[in-house]
């Protein structure tokens, strides 16, 4: 029967590790070829127990964030030093990592309702619905928050507090009570150039040449016991760098790719015919 082995949510092993291997041999160069992925922090991931870990990480796309994450922990775990070169790590990859999204999202298509096959812990968001903002909040569904503990119990979790791809968003206050009621390991990642090499499903290639980073941190010091909710949230902010005062740093060549498109914007506005 090993050959129809389930996890914990009654997947099979054997199908979903065919479909993380060949969406690996599908995805690799986006990573490593059409753009580069710079990576730090492999040394972390192989320090870390094999379950009851929770990953924290700024969001900029749907999938190709949560894809990239599976070639670097994958590779480092097979020993790639802060690289994903040699793609036959993914043969035999880690079939314990989990993920959570928006079960919106995970509906949308073939192609999400497969990936989903991977590792997805769908959740409904409270506070949106099909992009629009809901005028009051709908309740939590205790359920869905059960899975996360099961994931966490089972192996690895990749969560987005923020809930969204927008940049400094505040963070949801249902990772904080997840870190303080299940205790796990909290590791945080930060990334960058997602958003500008891949469109916002991160399923198609928006840019070539594109310098995409990861880069993994020690993991938090939390004391489960003492620390509230909001100092939990600060403390989520700070490490994924999407607290407040990381606004006033902004890079050199965000400011001069800013600049570009507004111009660009100003040479190609048609003007109405009462403003002719």
């Amino acid at each position: 029967m090993g050959l129809f082995k389930k996890n914990s949510f009654g997947h099979i092993l054997f199908i979903k590790r065919w479909i993380i291997r060949l969406f690996g041999f599908a995805t690799h160069q986006r990573f490593r070829g059409f753009n580069d992925l710079q990576i730090e922090g492999s040394e972390v991931l192989r320090s870390l127990p094999d379950r009851h870990v929770l990953f924290i990480s700024n969001h900029q796309t749907y999938f190709a964030d949560v894809v990239a994450m599976f070639h670097v922990f994958n590779a480092s775990l097979k020993g790639r030093e802060d690289t994903i070169k040699n793609i036959m790590y993914i043969w035999k990859p880690k079939l314990n990592i989990y993920y959570v999204a928006a079960s919106e999202t995970m509906k949308s298509g073939l192609l999400p309702r497969i990936m989903a096959y991977v590792g997805a812990i769908t959740v409904d968001r409270t506070w949106r619905s099909k992009g629009v903002e809901l005028k009051e909040r709908r309740e939590v569904n205790q359920d869905q928050v059960e899975n996360i503990k099961v994931a966490l119990d089972d192996g690895w979790v990749i969560t987005f507090p923020q809930g969204t791809t927008k940049s400094f968003k505040p963070i949801r206050k249902g990772t904080a009570h997840i870190i303080k009621n299940y205790k796990p390991i909290v590791v945080p990642i930060v990334i960058d150039g997602f958003r500008r090499s891949f469109d916002k499903k991160g399923l198609h290639l928006k840019k070539k040449g594109i310098l995409q980073s990861m880069v993994i941190k020690e993991p938090l010091e939390i004391d489960y016991e003492s620390d509230s909710i909001e100092t939990i949230v600060e403390k989520i902010e700070m490490a994924i760098e999407q607290h407040p005062s990381f606004l006033k740093v902004i890079p050199e060549e965000f400011v001069e790719e800013e600049k570009v498109l507004n111009e660009q914007r100003r040479y190609s506005y048609t003007p109405k015919k009462d403003e002719r």
